[in-house]
């Protein structure tokens, strides 16, 4: 075995052009190899190469990046397509956006104000967007319908200013940017639908979302086209990204999927100006070259865009390939540090490293090095060449790679430099010389009179050649980008019929939540007209959830069907897929099914066709784990059902720590986008998932844009059928009556609880009588969440309202009702504490707070002391502190229940498997 230093950074480690020491034997291997292409065609070359890779690497040769091409441009100049644009009119136009979108962003900082914003961001990025905007980007008025835009966030004031100039936005809301409550004519900072709703799509300035998000989309696209359900070949999916937002682990982790999927239909830009926030993104290493191996090793096809077309002499005449060399050579700190410095620190401290790259500009002035020898990302002709490209090739998704300088155009004090994403405004002197570069007709004395913030925008002549060429392409490419539209023809509900299946409960039959819910489902989906609505997404726990008898009916989406066979394909509920499959099967990813959910959620305004997500997971893996994409599809304003299944601290106890969830109910109540159940029973999910159709789906005077979250469980009990003259509103309301306190003297209490903690308040009850002569009142609390969001807006209200105050309903419902009051839940102590403020006595909490364990139900419950015998004595303490019992009451229950005992408890069944 051979033994070698320390591999360098990714890309830099390249085979080098200039320094070949026998470059005949290389090129009588190079013809070899196109000699066998010629003759025996591209598959045997392919194995014969892949032959000798592998026996390289057996080896133990230290090989080049294999997965990396010289850091040049992918497509070459003399393959460059004839850009069909006008140069000239398009550069006029640029230009007037990049000083209206710089002014957006100082003008906000005036005294008073001063919100911030992010100059430099969309200055390195804007003749990509210009390209896409004249060129490329279909509106929703095209006969395809549409392309889905992800714009990287920060690069907001460009989309503003580009809005503004196409008379969409005013100038009065372009000085409302960042105040959104403070001014009338307020716009948030970023991409926010929710924010502007006719506006924005796609929220992406959380960085790593619009990667998963965009990857879920286009296949979201496809996924609607192959069940047949609209034509949406035409559409295509745009992602502009930053490099530095590559970092973040989601905006590589589901480049898979798009691969394995092959959503030609997709293309991300990644905006590489080679900076974080604070500084370099790889000093020491290529960025570019990094983001190349690991995109093309994950089946992407990879587009680099590099160099402009300056550049494209010197590399023709580098015959040797020591300019090649060097590019692949030099680590992105270095060219960092050239572009914020001048054309002749370029000439000494780049092409001065090889005396035959220096000879190349030996004939070139400073300041043609500084201007002539630009990034391919400023280089229209480059980018429209890359962009055709990508949209035209098949079978693969495409990363195009954009080399680009961080504050472009924006002057010697922002261009490259470290600082340059916080600087928001600009001296005199930079807007005099900014005005320069861009050729803006705004006098000194314009920028002179008033405040340095009060620099006027630019608005072209309406009858000006540029802007009747700016205003013509983007009405033949079907309207504005973005807009947000949501008309959409109405969703037609299930009736009666579809939840008579929880209604009757399960007889003798002991069945979860989970698998009442999944029962229910299927009668959904079997809806002649809504169920072919309904998307199902699970990351690989149906048969956990019991979800496995869809396979056969629904089968699992695959755009390639199933091409093997089953191992269980005699079973009644064999694993099945199709190309026209329901189901979304996600594999072990809550990332990428969240973004599946929205996605779908949002198809209402996307495509106008409203569906129906159904995305079921572990509890403990939802809020917690993608948290961050459940408030993006808050922003995106998803509608559709998110089910926490193996809810709570308690059922299933044995899976441990990690999997124990005393929380998620108060994680999801951060979401002003959620709407939260805990339902005991499966007649109160049938009450509680038809009203949430009626209220996302159907006509509805409650705010529409919201998604459900329902937490079911994985203990199986007798459900009970629907009682007579159930409290329908105050089940959806959040609680009601379930069983009433006995007629009689004597104390009495009320118990309250939610999901799997009623069967433990009902048993409490039974206690209660037989064991101390109290009688008690069960609630099921169907949703602590809701009375409380009720109740906080009551008194909102009643802040500014003092003459005309509310009442919260759940003071209205509770008034004269006698305490105490105890509750308890499979959840923290958080939960049913929420509403103590309009509990009209004593209310005692019960908690399951802490880590998670592994053991039995009932031994889990005793040690958290939320079970009945638990409920019992807190009821009886209460009561002895109102003189209502006596005070040795309490210790009496203690010892009979023998509390401290774990293996004394009785509430649930043993178990708590998955």
């Amino acid at each position: 075995m051979s033994s070698h230093i320390t591999p360098r950074p990714i890309g830099i480690n390249l085979p080098s052009h200039a320094q070949d020491p026998d470059p005949e034997e290389t090129r009588e291997w190079l013809d070899s190899f196109d000699g066998l292409v010629e003759a025996r065609g591209e598959d045997r070359a392919s194995e014969v190469i892949q032959n000798v890779i592998q026996h390289a690497r057996r080896s133990d040769l230290h090989l080049p990046d294999s997965l990396t091409t010289d850091y040049i441009n992918t497509i070459p100049a003399d393959e460059q397509p004839e850009y069909p644009g006008d140069p000239e009119l398009e550069k006029e136009i640029r230009n007037a956006i990049r000083w209206n979108a710089a002014m957006l962003v100082h003008r906000a900082q005036r005294p008073g104000v001063s919100v911030g914003g992010h100059l430099s961001s969309y200055a390195s990025i804007a003749n990509m967007y210009e390209v896409g905007f004249n060129h490329f980007f279909r509106g929703r008025d095209h006969e395809g319908g549409g392309d889905h835009v992800f714009f990287q966030g920060h690069a907001s004031p460009g989309i503003y200013a580009r809005a503004f100039m196409l008379g969409r936005l005013s100038q009065e809301q372009l000085d409302g940017f960042r105040q959104e409550v403070s001014s009338e004519h307020g716009m948030p900072s970023y991409p926010h639908p929710r924010a502007m709703q006719d506006f924005w799509e796609f929220p992406t300035v959380s960085m790593g979302i619009g990667p998963v998000a965009a990857i879920e989309q286009a296949s979201f696209d496809r996924y609607l086209h192959n069940r047949g359900l609209k034509d949406t070949s035409q559409q295509h999916t745009w992602a502009f990204l930053g490099d530095g937002e590559m970092d973040e682990v989601e905006s590589r982790g589901a480049l898979h999927i798009a691969a394995k999927e092959h959503l030609d239909n997709l293309t991300f830009v990644v905006n590489c100006n080679l900076q974080r926030l604070d500084g370099p993104v790889r000093g020491n290493g290529k960025i570019i070259q990094e983001l190349e191996s690991q995109f093309r090793g994950a089946g992407w096809n990879v587009i680099k865009v590099i160099w402009g077309s300056g550049w494209d002499p010197l590399l023709a005449a580098s015959e040797d390939g020591a300019l090649i060399d060097l590019m692949n050579a030099t680590p992105d700190g270095d060219f960092q540090t050239y572009r914020a410095e001048s054309g002749g620190f370029i000439r000494d401290n780049f092409f001065g490293r090889d005396p035959r790259t220096k000879a190349l500009v030996e004939d070139m002035s400073d300041e043609d090095i500084w201007w002539k020898l630009n990034r391919g990302g400023h280089d229209t002709k480059k980018i429209y060449a890359a962009f055709k490209a990508a949209t035209e090739h098949k079978g693969q998704p495409t990363v195009v790679l954009v080399h680009t300088i961080k504050g472009y155009r924006l002057g010697k004090n922002f261009a490259g430099r470290n600082a340059t994403h916080q600087m928001k405004k600009f001296t005199l002197d930079d807007l005099k010389a900014l005005r320069d570069t861009l050729h803006i007709p705004v006098s000194d004395e314009q920028l002179e009179s008033g405040s340095v913030y009060d620099a006027p925008l630019y608005m072209p002549d309406e009858d000006s050649p540029a802007m009747k060429y700016f205003k013509s392409h983007r009405a033949q490419l079907g309207g504005p980008v973005p807009t947000r539209r949501t008309e959409h023809k109405a969703i037609e509900l299930p009736g009666d019929k579809a939840y008579e299946v929880v209604k009757r409960g399960s007889g003798k039959q002991e069945i979860a939540t989970t698998m009442a819910l999944v029962r229910l489902l299927k009668d959904l989906m079997r809806d002649k007209e809504s169920g072919k609505r309904w998307v199902p997404i699970i990351p690989d726990e149906a048969r956990t959830f019991g979800m496995d008898s869809l396979f056969p009916t629904a089968k699992i989406y695959n755009p390639d069907g199933q091409n093997y066979l089953s191992v269980d394909r005699d079973l009644l509920l064999a694993y099945k897929e199709a190309t026209s499959g329901q189901i979304k099967h996600m594999g072990i990813n809550e990332i990428s099914s969240t973004a599946a959910f929205t996605a779908a959620g949002t198809s209402y305004a996307t495509h106008g066709l409203p569906m129906i997500p159904f995305y079921i997971f572990y509890s403990m893996f939802g809020f917690q784990r993608t948290g961050d994409f459940f408030w993006a599809a808050g922003d995106q304003m998803a509608k559709g059902f998110v089910i926490g299944a193996t809810a709570g601290k308690t059922t299933l106890a044995g899976e441990g720590l990690q999997h124990m969830d005393g929380h998620s109910p108060i994680l999801a109540y951060t979401n002003p986008g959620t709407v939260i159940y805990d339902p005991a029973y499966g007649y109160e999910i049938g009450h509680i998932i038809r009203d949430g159709l009626q209220r996302m789906y159907g006509e509805d005077d409650r705010l529409q844009e919201v998604f459900y979250y329902l937490t079911v469980y994985n203990e199986p009990i007798v459900q009970p059928k629907e009682p007579e003259g159930l409290d329908v509103e105050g089940l959806l309301k959040g609680m009601y009556v379930l069983e009433a306190a006995e007629q009689g003297d004597g104390p009495e209490v009320q118990l309250m609880a939610s999901g799997v903690g009623v069967p433990w308040a009902r048993h409490a009850r039974e206690l209660l009588a037989e064991d101390w002569g109290v009688r008690a009142s069960v609630w099921s609390v169907t949703s602590w969440t809701e009375m409380r969001k009720e109740a906080l807006e009551a008194e909102k209200h009643n802040l500014l309202n003092p003459e005309d105050e509310r009442t919260p309903w759940i003071t209205q419902r509770l008034e004269g009702v006698e305490g105490p009051f105890v509750a308890s839940s499979d959840f923290d102590f958080l939960v049913p504490d929420m509403i103590r403020e309009w509990i009209p006595g004593q209310y005692g909490v019960l908690g399951a707070d802490g880590w998670g364990f592994s053991d039995t139900r009932p031994a889990a419950r005793r040690y958290l002391k939320i079970d009945a015998h638990s409920m019992v004595v807190k009821a009886l303490q209460l009561l002895a502190r109102e003189g209502k019992v006596d005070a040795s009451t309490v210790r009496k229950a203690i010892d009979k229940y023998d509390l401290g005992n774990v293996n004394a408890g009785e509430s649930g069944s043993f178990g708590g498997e998955s």
